[in-house]
């Protein structure tokens, strides 16, 4: 078969997707995933929830398309979800926003993230700062986009990174530092000085901040701080969301971006040629999501750390060295206890050996540190509690 010449392949690469061999592999999460509906596994691999979200969410979509909410939105957005963004910012975080200027709707945080990336990013020479273990769609979009990734490690228990070490990280080099805070894959929640020193390191060395917030409602023991809202932050700060995770709605991919009006309108040039715009009876629906009392909000999180706890006490009744997570709907457990020398070829295991998908957290490192996570493994605590609770019960297996 002739190679096909072209940046798909270094953005395969840069996600990990190359085989020694130059073969092209699929990621974990469609390989996991396909493991799972072979075998009959419960899947507790792939992050996404296995109920609908809030009723008046889904019937305000249902509403929109009778009404005929079906043709193009505009660019930036409908005006209503642009408002209920803005809403939402200035009534959790403090943060002002004109919602004509300041804010953008996205085909889902993914396509926020590869936006900002693409438009900021400019010569081979720059580098983005990201901490490790990563979502696996940074590294390949750093890679899209012809820059160098520079990681920072996040380590086993806590997965709070060392501030040495991210000093170390940054330099004039730095175009832009990446911070997906509340964490994927690890649970972590960074502290208030760690969000501090991100801002310091950035304005010494004129870089942007792009952050990923999509678990933003998904925080356990005290209230998301988002960096926009540090001194001397928000002029250099792109913050992304989206309902997805909130509003347990991720088939959706409604996103939105936000930030001072020249960096959104770098992010506009080029978001508007990837996919123009999207779901428009979606686009309401998120608004009224947004405008949710504060019972809904609180009660997401709640319910999410009743099963952290639910999943958290299974895996250590099976025998695994458990990592407890400050939000977001992942848990990191280490094998090793088990006899594992391998996660992913422990992963691979599980369902014939439990029932039970999980994912390697090798699949979100780089190749030079996926040996520090060797024996860690992410389980998604997202689902119904008796899916839970069926799992737990599997895993016991194991001990």
């Amino acid at each position: 078969m002739r190679q096909i010449p072209g940046a798909w392949h270094r953005t395969a690469a840069g996600a990990g997707l190359v085989g020694s061999d130059g073969s092209i592999h699929p990621t974990i999460f469609a390989e996991m995933s396909a493991l799972a509906a072979r075998t009959g596994a419960i899947n507790l691999g792939q992050g996404f929830p296995d109920e609908d979200g809030p009723a008046e969410v889904l019937e305000a979509a249902r509403a929109a398309i009778a009404n005929g909410v079906n043709q193009y939105p505009p660019g930036r957005g409908i005006p209503d979800l642009l408002a209920a963004v803005a809403a939402h910012q200035e009534r959790f975080y403090g943060l002002h926003l004109d919602p004509s200027r300041e804010v953008l709707v996205t085909a889902g945080a993914t396509e926020a993230l590869a936006a900002a990336l693409l438009a900021l990013l400019d010569e081979p020479g720059d580098e983005v700062v990201v901490f490790e273990p990563h979502y696996d769609s940074y590294a390949a979009v750093v890679a899209l986009a012809g820059a160098r990734l520079v990681t920072v490690p996040l380590r086993w228990p806590h997965f709070q990174p060392d501030l040495e070490e991210l000093r170390a990280a940054v330099s004039d080099r730095t175009r832009v530092i990446l911070v997906n805070d509340p964490h994927n894959p690890t649970g972590a929640v960074f502290g208030a000085e760690v969000r501090d020193e991100i801002v310091r390191l950035a304005e010494r060395h004129d870089a942007v901040i792009v952050t990923d917030e999509v678990y933003e409602h998904l925080v356990f023991d005290e209230p998301h701080v988002p960096i926009a809202t540090r001194p001397g932050a928000w002029d250099r700060t792109l913050t992304i969301s989206s309902g997805g995770k909130t509003f347990s709605t991720t088939g959706w991919k409604i996103g939105w971006i936000s930030g001072p009006a020249s960096l959104i309108d770098a992010v506009l040039a080029v978001k508007q040629f990837l996919t123009y715009v999207n779901g428009s009876p979606f686009q309401p629906a998120m608004a009224t999501g947004l405008r949710l009392g504060d019972d809904f909000f609180r009660g997401i999180a709640g319910a999410l750390r009743a099963k952290r706890d639910l999943l958290g006490t299974g895996l250590r009744a099976a025998g695994f060295d458990v990592s407890t997570p400050a939000g977001s709907y992942f848990t990191v457990v280490d094998a090793a206890p088990l006899g594992a020398t391998d996660a992913a070829a422990f992963c691979r295991a599980l369902p014939e050996r439990a029932g039970v998908v999980a994912i390697p957290l090798t699949a979100f490192a780089t190749p030079d540190r996926r040996g520090e996570y060797g024996t860690l493994v992410r389980f998604a605590a997202c689902k119904r509690v008796e899916v839970l609770e069926d799992a737990a019960s599997r895993l016991a297996r194991l001990g």
